[in-house]
């Protein structure tokens, strides 16, 4: 029977995902999602070969339950910056630096190659927590319009024109949020 590292199961699973998660982007960083395998993270991980399957039934499971972690910690911490502000220019602002500044780390490799050899079932997992911050960016724009900072008319459109915005990882952060903020603003 393995041996349990904290004051109860629940805590010692928190801390066995966490390393898993932990072993998992090292090794995302390390090599393609192809060339990575259970027995990798396992050790990485600092766990038995056999003992991972008791948390995870497979890679997929792992990468699916790693996007999930990763996009809850992103949402409450995204929505903890906006909190402080209810100009809409300035949360969009806040969104726009927020996921700049955290993109490289957010989006390690988890991107159209991966989709590539994940399953329907866990892409379709994976897609449902990308809304999530979607619906972030959405919430921002829709309170915008409202309030008559913001220009737009189908929020669902710019939000993807945003995001699209957003991927190329080469241009200025300041760029991009001023051609954002001036595309969106009602003139």
């Amino acid at each position: 029977m393995p041996r349990i590292e904290a004051e109860s199961l629940p805590e010692h699973r928190r801390l066995v995902h966490e390393r898993v998660f932990g072993a998992f982007a090292e090794l995302m960083a390390e090599r393609s999602y192809d060339a990575i395998t259970m027995a990798q993270i396992a050790e990485r991980a600092g766990l038995r070969r056999t003992a991972i399957y008791h948390h995870f039934h497979d890679k997929d499971s792992v990468v699916v339950a790693f996007a999930t972690h990763e996009t809850t910690r992103y949402v409450e911490a995204l929505e903890e910056l906006l909190a402080g502000s209810d100009d809409p220019a300035e949360r969009l602002r806040i969104y726009l630096r927020n996921h700049l500044a955290s993109g490289e780390r957010f989006h390690m490799g988890l991107g159209p190659q991966l989709y590539g050899v994940l399953p329907e079932s866990s892409r379709a997992e994976i897609r449902e927590h990308v809304l999530a911050v979607e619906q972030v960016l959405a919430g921002i724009l829709k309170d915008g319009i409202d309030a008559g900072a913001f220009a737009a008319t189908d929020i669902s459109a710019t939000t993807s024109l945003i995001h699209a915005c957003l991927s190329p990882r080469h241009l200025p952060p300041t760029q991009i949020e001023e051609f954002v903020l001036r595309a969106v603003s009602r003139r």
